[in-house]
């Protein structure tokens, strides 16, 4: 029996090719993180990423992140439920529009975002006048920003996950006497929920080190809503490079154990929807 050509290279080429690729793109930046941490003392590195006010960033960029991904989980949800299950007018326009945050520049976004929630922007005036709340240059503030930049990485994990879902399943679940509420969370969440944690890891690690959007509408008060990505800026003006890198390779730890918490997640809750299945 012949054996059917490829039609990429083959196997050696294009391993050749996808290292080099990462090697240019991924693997030699971050070597760079590391070479210039390492012009630091080991007792110099564990003081400059753990000065207060260093941690006081960390809190506030993963606090916000994790707050802003558990909004998009829901909202997200909703979008591509709607966009999958109901035919309505404008509906590939609000389909396209959820792809914005990916295309316009992020400082572009976060100043449009202040200007809206300052007490005399057009959101921000309501709320202070009505309820007391100031949105722009608090943590609201930024988590609202977080939301805006993370919520397509949600509603593009769900919904090709939602289209490949067919309605007879519903449709068999109502005939057996299952109410609407069950027919989700018994039939349809199932199948999604590994689309939703990669949705929700996706949207926490990008807005974890999310900048542009952030920095106009956070204040940047120290110990208050100042942003970690903000301190690695800092540091470069004052042209402490290591201390910069330092502070950026913890965020990378931090990403890359988010990451691979999220494979591992996806993993046992895949093996356990296909064993209930």
């Amino acid at each position: 029996m012949k054996k059917r050509k490829s039609v990429i290279p083959g196997f050696g080429i294009s391993l050749g090719i996808t290292i080099t690729i990462l090697s240019i793109v991924v693997l030699i930046p971050l070597c760079s993180l590391v070479v210039f941490s390492a012009k630091l003392s080991f007792s110099e590195f564990v003081y400059t990423v753990t000065r207060p006010r260093v941690l006081s960033g960390y809190f506030v960029s993963i606090s916000t992140a994790f707050i802003a991904s558990l909004i998009n989980v829901v909202m997200g949800l909703i979008l591509a439920f709607v966009l999958v299950r109901y035919d309505f007018k404008g509906k590939k326009f609000i389909d396209g529009i959820i792809e914005l945050p990916f295309a316009l520049p992020t400082a572009v976004a976060g100043i449009s975002l202040t200007h809206l929630t300052t007490t005399n922007g057009w959101v921000g005036s309501i709320f202070y006048k009505l309820f007391g709340i100031q949105i722009a240059y608090t943590r609201i503030g930024i988590t609202i920003a977080l939301i805006f930049i993370g919520i397509p990485f949600v509603v593009r994990s769900v919904q090709p996950v939602l289209e490949k879902i067919d309605i007879q399943y519903d449709e068999a679940a109502f005939i057996l006497g299952a109410n609407s509420r069950t027919t989700f969370f018994k039939v349809i969440f199932p199948e999604i929920l590994p689309a939703i944690i990669s949705g929700f890891t996706l949207a926490f690690a990008r807005s974890i080190g999310e900048y542009g959007s952030v920095v106009f509408i956070a204040g940047n008060t120290p110990y208050e809503t100042e942003i970690a990505p903000l301190l690695i800026m800092s540091e470069l003006q004052e042209y402490d490079y290591s201390a910069a890198t330092s502070i950026a390779l913890v965020m990378l730890a931090i990403a890359v154990v988010i990451l691979s918490l999220n494979a591992i997640v996806q993993s046992v809750v895949s093996r356990r929807v296909n064993g209930l299945a």
